[in-house]
């Protein structure tokens, strides 16, 4: 096994700074997240639905939820308050305020931070607005809807400095991802050639009539930035154990959880495990910079389920992004991403290097440096610098590995608050990989090769393909002047 030495290359390569021997590894949550109800962080929770439930979970344990938001009042905050959420005193929950714009969340000076669950499109108008009303930042994955926004996301928070974490719990994976990421950083498999990145497919739909906009819903709202189209929705599909939703949806329609099936609000695999999954092979290889990423990215090898022409949908009633893919993004030095829809190993990364491979997912990490015993060359120290030093929180009894991770992305948030530091998945490294997930979608979409320039952050020489840096967005919905 490598020596010693490997173990200080690691420490001072995953940005160690700010860790310090006087603080304790593990802290439990109650340690920083106060008990007194007077010195509680107070948080704004916008866009409850599903993934925002699961979010408040978890938040609940460590902050005051003091106001929800989301523009329906029956899928969104009628199952919230049944769910117990709220501010602590006296040994009692006084339940959150509600609201359906969530500009009156920002306007309260006694929320100090703010939780973002939104559809994908929604994401940056309200971070970059929560951050210049001085809010700090939780916004879920993927972070946005394009290039463009990538680049005015990053800017808002460099320069409104306030803390913004991302919602990708995977780099809080210990025994997975991040022994992962110390295994490739460390060079223990070598120079890596290639990544497969397997994110799954995504559903297809059949033809979706149009239908009666719920009365609990503002449709004009919950498009925002989007072009204005009709609600089209089938029959309702009781609700999922995780989703903690007390009111049915539609099991196919252009609104709650299926919006990510649609390229005018989100990305379809693309972003939504693309989010994840290129992220950490990226953090894994240490490739988080401004000049970083691929030199190509080739579409060809992309199926959809309706048809496409230049890059749009024909029809505008069915599920449209890419059902079935292998798009390779090709770096400087020769390594290749195949960033696809199925692969041998399943769902997950594998790092082939030229020393050995490994394939990490949710639940395991495989291959011959694994079962070799690599782990016991880890000591906490390496763990602490990949969580850019700021201290992990107990794990507490009877909490499996994911349930610990969603926790302790959550406390690395309230922790940066608090004591300082840097959070373990910041805007500037995490835009990296949502470059890469934009990017997967455009080469699918047109299904050709596209260029793009890493230092200028653009794509070159397909004046079609850099059309879709950025979209229109409605007006009265646009994103502010950072």
């Amino acid at each position: 096994m490598p020596s010693l030495n490997r173990r200080q290359f690691l420490k001072t390569t995953a940005l160690a700074a700010g860790a310090s021997s006087l603080i304790p590894y593990f802290h439990s949550p109650a340690a920083y997240a106060y008990t007194d109800p007077a010195n509680r962080l107070r948080m704004g929770c916008i866009g409850v639905g599903s993934m925002g439930r699961l979010d408040m979970k978890y938040f609940d344990e460590l902050v005051d939820i003091v106001a929800i938001c989301d523009v329906d009042t029956e899928y969104g905050l009628a199952s919230v308050l049944k769910c117990g959420f709220g501010r602590k005193k006296n040994g009692e929950v006084i339940p959150p305020e509600t609201y359906t714009d969530y500009r009156r969340i920002l306007e309260r000076d006694d929320i100090d931070c703010v939780m973002i669950a939104t559809p994908d499109h929604w994401h940056t108008k309200i971070a970059v607005e929560a951050l210049q009303a001085g809010k700090h930042v939780f916004c879920e994955k993927p972070l946005t809807l394009t290039l463009e926004e990538n680049l005015i996301f990053r800017q808002a928070a460099e320069k409104y400095n306030r803390v913004v974490q991302v919602g990708t719990m995977q780099r809080s994976f210990r025994e997975e991802f991040m022994l992962a990421a110390l295994i490739v950083r460390g060079g223990y498999l070598g120079e890596i050639q290639k990544v497969t990145v397997d994110i799954g497919t995504s559903p297809s739909s059949p033809v979706i009539p149009k239908a009666e906009v719920p009365a609990s819903l503002d449709w004009n709202m919950w498009l925002g930035q989007a072009p204005m189209v009709d609600y089209i929705a089938t029959a309702n599909t009781p609700a999922a154990n995780w989703e903690y939703r007390t009111s049915p949806r539609p099991q196919f329609s252009r609104g709650h959880f299926e919006f990510r099936w649609w390229y005018e609000y989100s990305g379809g695999k693309f972003t939504d495990w693309g989010a994840h999954h290129i992220d950490i092979a990226l953090w894994a290889m240490n490739l988080q910079s401004p000049g970083t990423g691929p030199v190509t990215v080739d579409g060809t090898d992309a199926k959809h389920p309706v048809l496409f022409q230049d890059g749009y949908p024909l029809v505008d009633n069915q599920f449209n992004t890419a059902t079935q893919f292998h798009i390779y993004h090709t770096f400087a030095n020769g390594m290749v991403m195949d960033v696809c829809s199925e692969s041998r190993d399943g769902n997950g990364i594998l790092f082939e290097g030229t020393k050995g491979r490994i394939h990490v997912s949710r639940g395991r990490v495989k291959g011959k440096v694994i079962e070799e015993g690599i782990r016991e060359e880890f000591t906490e120290d390496d763990f602490l610098a990949l969580n850019n030093g700021v201290p992990f929180h107990e794990n507490k009894a009877g909490r499996v590995n994911q349930d610990y991770a969603y926790m302790e992305n959550k406390c690395n948030f309230i922790r940066c608050i608090r004591e300082g530091g840097k959070p373990i998945c910041d805007v500037t490294s995490h835009v990296q990989a949502a470059h890469l997930c934009h990017l997967s979608g455009i080469a699918a979409r047109l299904n050709r090769k596209v260029a793009w320039n890493s230092l200028e952050e653009k794509i070159v020489g397909d004046d079609q393909a850099a059309s879709f840096f950025a979209r229109e967005q409605r007006k009265g919905f646009e994103i502010p002047t950072v």
